[in-house]
Parts: C-alpha cells; structure tokens; sequence
C-alpha cells in the first residue's frame, strides 16, 4: 500500500475551503500584532490562516478535550476519587523548517481562549537534547536532532511527572544562539489544563527501534498528536531561506555558535545550508520523522506558499 492509499484508508481528507467550513463561527481572538510576535523566521503566515486552519482546529481540539474531561468526571465519581489533574497532552510533530514551532505558538494562543481550559503550556523537546559535551563525547554531533541525541530518561520522566499531574515540574531551556541546553534556566510546568509538546521525534515507538526495546516512548503519554508536512524539496528550500536570514539575526549575535556564519556570502550561505540539510536534517526527516507521519491523529499538509492546502484527520 503506498502513502496515498494509506492516507486515504486512515484519514478523512479537507481541502482548504471544506476545513474552513468547520470553523462554525468561532470568533478570531489573535490581532496582526500578536500573530506577529508569534510568527517564525521565515513564516509566511497570516490572520486568514489562523481563521481557515486553525481555528477549526482550535474548535476539534475543545471538543475533544471537553469530551475527556466529562469523562474523567464519570470515572472519577463512579471510582469515588478526586478529580485527576492529569492535563490534556497535545503533540506537534514535523521536519526542521516547516513551522512546527509558530503552529505551537498559534495554537496555544487559541486554546488559551476556551474557557474550559484557560492554562496551556507549551514545552519543545529541544531543551532535553544532550549538552554540547556529552554530544561531542558520544560521538553525535552529526546527529543532534536523530533520536540518539535526546536525553530519552530525561525526557520520559518529565512527561510521566506531568502526566501524574504533580505540582511543579522541571523542563530544561534551549537556546538557539548559543546551540546548547541552557546550565541554570528552567522551564517550570504547573498543573496545565493541557500541555502541548513539539519537537521532531514526539511520535517515535517502539516500532521504530531496531531491537526490542521495553521501555515506554514520549508517544504514550500524549492524548492527540499532529503532523506538520510538506514535500522535502519544499522542506530543503526554507531550511536554506531560514539560513540566509539568520546571518543577519542570530548568527550575527557575539555569543552565536553559528557566528562563523554571519560572514558567509550569498552562494557561500546557500552551499552550506544545503549540505548540513544533505548531511543531516534531509537523512533525519527520511530515516526517523517522516515514517511516522501516518501515526498522528492530524496531519497538516503545506504547500509551496507555507499555507496549509489540505487537512487530514484520523476516522
């Protein structure tokens, strides 16, 4: 079966108009001012994306988590015990450079609105990477960003505390600028109504290792999962946009680890870009993240323009 037939026995396929539709008159609560400070480097995205994609989505999501709640209610009274604070876990999944991060952005925004679930919190799997050292030490520099260059145990344990719905929880700081987990910032998680984590490995399994390995997967906490897609041609052409930008941005900053970069000209930032996605973000994408787009409950499709052309969602 390929992946067409796949989709199309798995999921229920939206064009862009009949998605839209689904939007049922939620009201738009972002301004351009605040998708703004929400957009990414290079994001294309406007006020009618958010209205056509995202706040359908928005809605399906309140519904759903409306739905487990209500049921945790019954449960909760037919078990006599107190209400679980146990938060709704959302997980965006998807390529280097195609929007995962804005997509987070704009949906906690949104979710944010409902009045059902007024804290949402949002969490990158970026700040459980291993430290520089112990990549260098492991021989995965090369890597970071495959599987093997997460703290898996680290990882895990965060989300089995969150999902426990302990009090005060721990998430480790990224910083882009200086390519390393930050030493002494934290990212504190309380008792959020839901949790949305993005990052590019979030929908791995067991299935995915070569060997059997009995041990449980970031997967198996989360309650609804979502894929940002687009052709890897599309994929390899705003990694090098995004590169071209970020000599003048953040590589340009004195504590950059990409500042060597800063200097590069034109072609010279083109060539480089494109042999790390050759060399390391292209290999990733088609080993380890792409096999697991079909496992997502949504699949978000993006086309040449970075708008979402098509939406699908799990039967």
């Amino acid at each position: 079966m390929n992946k067409n037939q796949t989709q199309q026995a798995l999921y229920l396929d939206f064009d862009r108009e009949r998605w839209a539709q689904l939007r049922n008159s939620v009201p738009l609560t972002l301004s351009e001012a605040e998708l703004n400070r929400l957009r990414g480097i290079n994001e294309r995205i406007s006020l009618s994306e958010v209205t056509d994609i995202y706040l359908p989505l928005s809605r399906l999501l309140n519904l759903i988590v409306g739905s487990r709640q209500q049921r945790g209610v019954v449960l909760n009274q037919f078990l006599g015990n107190r209400q679980s604070d146990s938060p709704y876990i959302i997980s965006i999944a998807g390529s280097v450079a195609v929007g995962k991060s804005t997509t987070a952005r704009i949906l906690q925004a949104l979710l944010k609105q409902w009045p059902e679930h007024p804290k949402v919190d949002l969490v990158t799997t970026d700040g459980f990477l291993y430290p520089l050292p112990e990549l260098k030490r492991r021989g995965l520099m090369q890597r970071k960003g495959f599987p093997e260059s997460y703290d898996t145990k680290m990882l895990i344990d965060f989300m089995s505390a969150v999902k426990s719905g302990e009090d005060e929880v721990e998430a480790p700081l990224y910083s882009h600028i200086i390519y390393d987990r930050l030493a002494d910032e934290t990212q504190t998680v309380r008792r959020p109504d839901i949790l949305i984590l993005e990052g590019l490995n979030v929908l791995q399994t067991g299935l995915d290792s070569p060997v059997d390995i009995r041990r449980p997967f970031v997967s198996d906490f989360v309650d609804f999962s979502i894929y940002v897609d687009a052709d890897e041609s599309l994929l390899k052409q705003w990694y090098i946009e995004r590169f071209l930008q970020f000599r003048s941005g953040a590589f340009a900053d004195e504590n950059s680890y990409f500042r060597h970069y800063s200097s590069l000209n034109d072609s010279q930032a083109r060539e480089t870009a494109s042999q790390i996605w050759d060399g390391i973000n292209g290999p990733n994408l088609r080993m380890n993240i792409q096999p697991t787009r079909e496992r997502a409950h949504l699949i978000l499709r993006k086309g040449a323009d970075h708008l979402m052309d098509r939406v699908l969602l799990r039967k």
